[in-house]
């Protein structure tokens, strides 16, 4: 029994299960003498729903945490180095991204009993933009163990279509050399490696969405078709129910008749028995009177 393996399981449970784990772990910290790890269980937070949901997005959908976290360091690296127009594309992209996660988590929720509102799926945009503009926000996301929602108070400036970003302070002028150099030919291939990496973390993260929206389209038909089949599997059982009953009366309706049938058989062998004991009596006394030494 160690921290981070209790921590993983309790931040796994939905969220009206977590005190009661807590509880229990820590009862069996005490039990096996670790009065350390018993403490440090019992101050971990029972997560708010929308951390709750953002642990699951993670837990449901690694395969979106690295490329997002990728992303969110191409972003903040581009807000530094690219210009306008540059800084726009991957801002579309970096809000379809979260709206398409954001989405995702909802759907998640709803999957597993806790469907959220408008004002949780906020909760949960905001998260995701803290991760992409925060480095130590994105390392604690991805940890899967939320206790609240992050906040993107820290984050990207806002870039309207057709404004300009705010463009960093420009460096001071280098130190006189004595021979000429050219540090801006270096910087410059720099900054064109860094958008390269930008716009290939972007390509790979929109190429995920795609195929996450495609899965999600895909779902979205199965439970269509899945709920077209249970519905017309309900309408069958209620048509079977209703000749069930109707087969069980007309049963028990049998069963009286057969019942009845038997009493009336029984009550007529009972007097056929009774009629032929008397037309022997009969019979016998006949014969007395009618043989020849009944004269005598």
């Amino acid at each position: 029994m160690d921290y981070d393996s209790v921590a993983d399981e309790l931040y796994a449970l939905r969220p009206e299960e977590f005190t009661a784990a807590r509880a229990s772990a820590v009862a069996s910290a005490r039990t096996a003498g670790d009065r350390e790890l018993a403490e440090r269980i019992r101050t971990l937070r029972k997560p708010s729903l929308a951390a709750w949901v953002s642990n699951l997005l993670v837990r449901s959908s690694p395969g979106e945490v690295g490329p997002l976290l990728r992303l969110g360091e191409g972003l903040r690296q581009a807000h530094q180095d690219l210009d306008g127009t540059q800084l726009r594309e991957l801002s579309r992209r970096q809000h379809a991204l979260i709206r398409a996660l954001s989405l995702r988590a909802r759907q998640l929720a709803k999957e597993a009993g806790h469907p959220i509102g408008e004002i949780v799926q906020r909760e949960v945009e905001n998260t995701l933009h803290a991760v992409l503009a925060d480095p130590e926000a994105a390392r604690t996301w991805a940890g899967g163990r939320l206790a609240k929602p992050l906040s993107a108070a820290v984050g990207f400036p806002v870039t309207a279509e057709g404004a300009r970003p705010r463009r960093p302070e420009p460096p001071p002028p280098p130190a006189p050399a004595p021979s000429p150099s050219r540090p801006g030919k270096k910087e410059s291939e720099q900054r064109r490696r860094r958008l390269a990496q930008a716009r290939e973390d972007a390509e790979v993260a929109e190429r995920e969405l795609r195929e996450l929206q495609d899965e999600a389209d895909a779902a979205g038909r199965a439970v269509t078709q899945a709920k077209q089949q249970v519905d017309g599997l309900q309408r069958r059982v209620e048509e079977l129910t209703g000749e069930l009953e109707q087969v069980r009366g007309e049963h028990q309706q049998a069963r009286f008749a057969e019942r009845a049938a038997r009493e009336r058989a029984r009550t007529a062998d009972r007097r056929a028995r009774e009629a032929g004991r008397k037309a022997t009596t009969a019979a016998a006394r006949l014969e007395r009177l009618t043989s020849p030494s009944s004269d005598v």
